[in-house]
C-alpha cells in the first residue's frame, strides 16, 4: 500500500495528533501537567509561545493552574466569557474536574476536555493506562467519544470540538494512556482550511451569544427546591437524544473533507459471525487484527464491534451494526468497578440487547476484563476469548492477561501466538531512563516514517521510576499501515543498551533466528564471548544471532557526549540494519539533532555531531565461536536469608518478569513489605564515587547528600575490622565524644547512580592537586566486585547507638538510614 498524498503526512504520536487540533479550535487552553497526558500541555505552551495561531488567526491563551481544580475553575469561566476552550488530563486529575464538569454539562456549554485515560490509584498507584478514570465520569452528563489509534486520537479530536458546538452537550474525548498516547505512528494531517471548513459557524456564534455580559445580563448557578429542580433536570433531555445524530452527521462531513470515514459503532469481521467481541479503544485494534486473521486463516466466524460514542449510548446503531447470526458476544472493558453485576460496557451491552428488542436476536453475552495499568493485550489474548465464547457453558465474567488462581476468572492463552506479517521489520531496544535511547528511537522512527515508503511505528514502555529505570523501545516499519498496539514479540534487531542488563533481563528473549544484536560494552570485541553469560551464549548460538559491540560511553566520553550514548547506538543500528545507505542515515541523523538541540547551543550540536562521525569507526562484529564458554548466570542474586515474599514475588519484578506472577502471589489490601529495594542492584552507575581518606575531613556531607543512601559512614572500633577484605579503607576517626575508634566512608556500587551529587558538595581538596577532593568519580566497572565485597563488610560493622548521636548534620547522617536505595527519579 502506498501512503497517500492528499494531506501532509507526519510521524508522530497521539497527544500531539491531538494536541494539533485541539490547539487550532481554541482561544483559551487551561493546563497542569499529569502523566501521560502532558505533551498536550507541553505542545500548547510551546505552540502559544512561538507565536502559532489558531483557525481565527489569534494566539490561544495557554495558562498553567496550580492544580487540576483550578483548571477547571478556570476552564470553566472561559466558556462563560464565550471562549472556545480545551484542556489535557488524566486519572486523578480528572476527578478533580469533577465537580466542574457536573456544572458545565448542566449549563449545556460547548467544550471539548482530551482525556489520556490511565488508572486510579487504588490499593496501589499506577500511572499506566486503563479505562477507571473516564469511567468514574460516566454519569456527569459528558458526551464520550474515544479514539483506538494515532489516526483517530487526530480525526475524533476534530469531530468532537465540532460536534460539541453543533450539540451544545460538552464533549470527553479519550485515548488510551500511553498505549495510545505515547505511540508514534502515521498520521494524514488536517490542514486549516479542512479543519475550518468543518466549524458550524452558527453554532459558533450562538456559543458566543451565550456568553456571560453586561449587555444582556443572566443569572446562572441558582439554587432550586424541591418544588422544580427534579423538572429542570429533566429539561436538558432532547439534547442528549440528538447527540448521536449529530455526531453521526458530523462524521459525515467529515468523510467527504478527508475521505477517512467513521462511524458511532463499526463493526469489521465475517459477514456470518458467529462470535463477536464489542471493546473500545486500543484493544479494538488488535482484535480486529485477530479477527481477520482467524477468519482468513482458520476460516473463522468472527469480528468486533468497536464503539466509538460511549455517552450517550447508540442504542440503535450497537443493534444495526451487529450481523443477525450473532449467537455469542464478548465485552471487554479496560477497567474494573468493584461490587458491580459488570463492568460499564458489557452493562451497557446488555441494557442495549434488552432495550433494543431485535427480533429473533438474542444471543448469549459474557464480560471480561482486560489490560488494567497498561497490562499487555496481545492477538493471543484476544484469541483466547474467542475460544472462550466457543465453549459450551463460558464463563460470565472473565479476566484475560493474568493467571487468577485464587477466583479462577482468568483465560488461560498461548503466549507464542503471533500474526504479525513477515513483511514487517521489528526492532527492540533497551535502556537506561535518561540516556537518550527513547529520544533517539523516537527520531529514528521518524527518520523512516518521513525519508522511506515505509510506514513506521513505535512504542516506549517506561517504569514508573522514569530516570535510572529500563525503557525498551519497540520500532516496527514495513510497506503496510502498521496496527499492532502491543509489544515486539519477535524482532530482528535488538538493541541493548547497557551491558549490566543481560547479566539482570533475559533481554535476547524477543530476538528472532538470524536477528542482530546490538551491544554496548566497554570490553574489546575479542574478550566479549567470554563475559557473556551462558543462557546469552546459548541463544546466540542456538538463533544464529549476529552480535555487534561498540563501547558507546567511551566514544560519548571522547565527544565530550558525558553519559548520553543516543545518538552513537542510533547511527550504529542505521548502519547494521541496512534501513537507510549509511551515508544518506547519517545526513537525517545529523538533521534531526540539530533540531533537536539547537535551542540548547551549538556546542551541544557539534558534540553530537562528532560522536556520529566517530560511531562507525568504533563499531565490531564479534566473531562467534559455536562453544559455551561460561558458567554465570542471568537473573537477580537473592541471598539465603531473604523472606519467601522476596524470593518469590520481589526476584521476578526485578527480573522483568512480573506479568509470570499469579493473583495469590499480592496483598489483598496493597499492603507492601518494607526494605524491598536493598535486593534490587539496578548496577548503572558507569562512574561511581570513590573515597580518599587522606584528604577526607570527615564532615558526612557526602551521606547527607546522597538521595539514595548509597553512600555510607561508620565509625566503629578498632577491632572491628581486623578480618577486613584487603581494598577496604578506613582512618582514625577524629572525634572527642567516641575516642579509639575508625571511620569509613562506604559507597554501594550497585546501588549508586552516579550522579556524582557528592563530588559537588565534598568541601576538602587534595592541597597536591586542587581538581581533586576527597570524593572523587571513576569508573565503576574495574572496582565494582571489590567494592561489592567491601560494601557487605561495612554493612556488619556494628553501629552506634542511635540515642548517643547528635542532631548536627555529622551525627545525624551516622544514622542507619530507615529509607535506602530509591528507585525512583
Amino acid at each position: 500500500m502506498k501512503k497517500q498524498n492528499r494531506f501532509k503526512q507526519i510521524t508522530v504520536d497521539a497527544n500531539e495528533a491531538a494536541a494539533s487540533v485541539a490547539f487550532r479550535l481554541s482561544e483559551v487552553i487551561a493546563i497542569y501537567p499529569i502523566t501521560p497526558s502532558t505533551p498536550m500541555a507541553e505542545l500548547s505552551d510551546e505552540w502559544a509561545s512561538k507565536g502559532q495561531r489558531n483557525l481565527w488567526d489569534d494566539i490561544p491563551t495557554v495558562c498553567q493552574m496550580q492544580s487540576e481544580g483550578g483548571v477547571a475553575g478556570a476552564l470553566h469561566g472561559a466558556l462563560m466569557s464565550g471562549s472556545l476552550t480545551t484542556t489535557f488530563t488524566a486519572s486523578q486529575g480528572l476527578l478533580l474536574m469533577m465537580p466542574n464538569m457536573y456544572k458545565i454539562a448542566g449549563e449545556l456549554t460547548p467544550f471539548c476536555m482530551h482525556v489520556t485515560a490511565r488508572s486510579l490509584a487504588t490499593h496501589a498507584l499506577s500511572i499506566f493506562g486503563d479505562h477507571s478514570d473516564v469511567m468514574a465520569c460516566r454519569q456527569t452528563g459528558f458526551a464520550f467519544l474515544v479514539s483506538n489509534s494515532v489516526q483517530e486520537a487526530h480525526d475524533m479530536a476534530a469531530i468532537a470540538h465540532i460536534a460539541t458546538l453543533r450539540s451544545r452537550i460538552p464533549f470527553l474525548h479519550f485515548f488510551d494512556g500511553f498505549r495510545t498516547s505515547h505511540e508514534i505512528n502515521h498520521l494524514e494531517l488536517l490542514d486549516d482550511a479542512t479543519l475550518k471548513s468543518l466549524v458550524p459557524e452558527k453554532s459558533l456564534q450562538r456559543f458566543r451569544n451565550n456568553a456571560l455580559t453586561p449587555d444582556h445580563p443572566s443569572v446562572r448557578g441558582t439554587a432550586q427546591n424541591p418544588d422544580v429542580f427534579f423538572q429542570a433536570r429533566e429539561a436538558a433531555n432532547i439534547f442528549y437524544d440528538a447527540v448521536p445524530e449529530i455526531v453521526r452527521e458530523t462524521m459525515v462531513d467529515f468523510a467527504k473533507a478527508t475521505g477517512r470515514n467513521y462511524d458511532l459503532c463499526e463493526y469489521v469481521g465475517a459477514p456470518d459471525a458467529t462470535k463477536v467481541i464489542i471493546i473500545m479503544g486500543s484493544g479494538a485494534e488488535t482484535v480486529e487484527q485477530t479477527s481477520q486473521w482467524l477468519n482468513t486463516r482458520e476460516g473463522g466466524k468472527t469480528g468486533v464491534l468497536k464503539i466509538r460514542l460511549f455517552r450517550p449510548f447508540p442504542i440503535e446503531d450497537m443493534l444495526k451494526s451487529l450481523p443477525s447470526s450473532v449467537e455469542k458476544i464478548a465485552v471487554l472493558d479496560r477497567t474494573k468497578e468493584p461490587g458491580a453485576i459488570g463492568e460499564p460496557l458489557y452493562q451497557d451491552v446488555v441494557t442495549a440487547i434488552y432495550e433494543g428488542q431485535k427480533a429473533g436476536f438474542n444471543p448469549e453475552v459474557i464480560g471480561g476484563r482486560y489490560g488494567l495499568g497498561s497490562k499487555e493485550f496481545t492477538p493471543a489474548m484476544v484469541k483466547a476469548v474467542f475460544d472462550h465464547l466457543s465453549e459450551a457453558q463460558p464463563k460470565r465474567h472473565f479476566t484475560v492477561g493474568i493467571n487468577d488462581d485464587v477466583t479462577q476468572l482468568s483465560l488461560s492463552y498461548d503466549p507464542d501466538f503471533d500474526i504479525e506479517p513477515n513483511n514487517v521489520f521489528r526492532a527492540v531496544f533497551f535502556g537506561l531512563g535518561s540516556d537518550g535511547t527513547v529520544g533517539a528511537n523516537k527520531n529514528s522512527i521518524k527518520i523512516i516514517g518521513a525519508k522511506t515508503d515505509n510506514f513506521a511505528q513505535a512504542y516506549f514502555v517506561y517504569d514508573s521510576k522514569k530516570s535510572g529505570a529500563m525503557t525498551v523501545s519497540h520500532l516496527r516499519f514495513g510497506p503496510d499501515p502498521i496496527r499492532a498496539p502491543y509489544l515486539i514479540s519477535s524482532a530482528q534487531f535488538v538493541g541493548c543498551h547497557q551491558f549490566s542488563f543481560l547479566h539482570k533481563y533475559d533481554v535476547l528473549d524477543t530476538a528472532a533466528t538470524g536477528a542482530v544484536c546490538l551491544l554496548n560494552s566497554n570490553i574489546p570485541a575479542d574478550r566479549l564471548w567470554d563475559q557473556l553469560p551462558l543462557p546469552v551464549q546459548t541463544t546466540i548460538i542456538e538463533k544464529e544471532i549476529k552480535l555487534y559491540t561498540i563501547d558507546a560511553y567511551e566514544v560519548a566520553r571522547i565527544s565530550g557526549m558525558g553519559g548520553r550514548i543516543n545518538t552513537i547506538m542510533q547511527t550504529c543500528f542505521f548502519a547494521i540494519s541496512g534501513v537507510l545507505d549509511a551515508d544518506e542515515a547519517i545526513a537525517h541523523i545529523k538533521g534531526a539533532i540539530e533540531k533537536t538541540y539547537a535551542n540548547k547551543g551549538l556546542e551541544v550540536v557539534r558534540k553530537n555531531f562528532a560522536a556520529v562521525d566517530a560511531s562507525l569507526a568504533q563499531l565490531e562484529s564479534v566473531t562467534i565461536p559455536q562453544a559455551i564458554t561460561s558458567d554465570s548466570m542471568v537473573g537477580q542474586e537473592i541471598p539465603d536469608e531473604a523472606t519467601d515474599f522476596i524470593k518469590t514475588v520481589t526476584r521476578l519484578m526485578l527480573e522483568n518478569k512480573g506479568d509470570l506472577l499469579p493473583v495469590s502471589a499480592f496483598p489483598v489490601d496493597g499492603v507492601w513489605p518494607t526494605g524491598t529495594s536493598k535486593y534490587e542492584k539496578r548496577n548503572v552507575g558507569q562512574i561511581i564515587p570513590s573515597w580518599d581518606p587522606a584528604v577526607c575531613i570527615q564532615c558526612n556531607k557526602c551521606v547527607l547528600v546522597c538521595p539514595h543512601a548509597a553512600i555510607r559512614g561508620k565509625f566503629y572500633p578498632e577491632e572491628a575490622i581486623q578480618e577486613a577484605p584487603d581494598s577496604f579503607q578506613s582512618v582514625k576517626f577524629r572525634s572527642s565524644e567516641f575516642p579509639g575508634n575508625r571511620f569509613t566512608i562506604q559507597v554501594a556500587p550497585e546501588d549508586c547512580t552516579g550522579c556524582s551529587l557528592c563530588v559537588q558538595v565534598c568541601p576538602a581538596k587534595n592541597k597536591a592537586d586542587p581538581k581533586r577532593k576527597a570524593i572523587n568519580m571513576t569508573a565503576q566497572p574495574p572496582i565494582r566486585e571489590q567494592e561489592v565485597a567491601n560494601y557487605v563488610y561495612f554493612l556488619d560493622l556494628p553501629n552506634p547507638k542511635r540515642t548517643e548521636l547528635g542532631i548536627d548534620v555529622k551525627g545525624t547522617q551516622f544514622r542507619e538510614p530507615l529509607f535506602e536505595y530509591s528507585g525512583a527519579c
